[in-house]
């Protein structure tokens, strides 16, 4: 039989896997779905307490949470994409410049690594016809 400890043990195991991805990862939009997770977990908890007392507030805050966690994915991307366009980057780091006045910057240690890009030599541009590509001879071995 599934106890409320049942739902309780999965709801901290959402919340924390939850926090763990929140406070681990730089990217913004891992971010954003890590604290969706945290959310999960706490309407698990609201829910389940809700059916163990036998009354509908804990159905009624998860509606609640439902309907911020909409409103809130619909900013959060608009956000994000936003940040994207100024930037080419949603790492959480790169955007320093959005701290608040009087907030000293925040020194990234470990900074990510940059890509290195390597043009491919063998596709031709768009509308371009591609030049035939010459036989490599062999190696003396």
């Amino acid at each position: 039989m599934i106890t409320l400890w049942h739902y309780l043990a999965v709801a901290a195991a959402l919340f924390g896997i939850g926090l763990v991805g929140f406070l681990t990862r730089r990217n913004m939009i891992t971010m954003f779905l890590c604290a969706e997770m945290m959310f999960q977990g706490v309407a698990i908890n609201f829910a389940a307490f809700g059916r163990y007392h036998g009354n509908l507030q804990g159905q009624a805050f998860v509606l609640f949470i439902i309907a911020v966690a909409a409103c809130e994915a619909g900013i959060a991307l608009a956000l994000f994409l936003t940040l994207y366009r100024r930037g080419k980057s949603l790492d959480a780091s790169d955007w320093q410049s959005l701290r608040e006045a009087g907030v000293p910057p925040v020194i990234d240690t470990e900074p990510l690594p940059t890509e290195v890009t390597v043009p491919d030599d063998l596709l031709a541009p768009a509308g371009v016809r591609p030049t035939p590509v010459k036989a490599e001879e062999p190696a003396n071995v």
